[in-house]
């Protein structure tokens, strides 16, 4: 089931929004980052069985904090973007 969630935040300036994006970019390449370091673990068999199974469900875990942090953003940028 998918829904929407709505956020309001209040933003003081356009550097809050600067701010806001940087921290978001920053969070989302952490993620992806740690997401490939535990897959890479877990695919070259590093640990024991019990291990790579927690690495795994790491893995996945930190997948979906990447795409959502990925469609955070993408929702900021259409937030911030310019009417036409």
């Amino acid at each position: 089931m998918t829904r929407s969630l709505v956020l309001e935040l209040p933003i003081d300036s356009e550097d809050d929004v600067a701010a806001l994006e940087g921290a978001l970019l920053a969070a989302r390449a952490s993620e992806l980052a740690e997401a490939r370091r535990r897959g890479d673990r877990v695919f070259f068999g590093y640990g024991s069985e019990t291990a790579r199974e927690s690495m795994s469900a790491e893995v996945i875990q930190r997948s979906r904090r990447w795409k959502m942090l990925d469609r955070l953003l993408a929702a900021l940028e259409a937030a911030t973007r310019e009417p036409r």
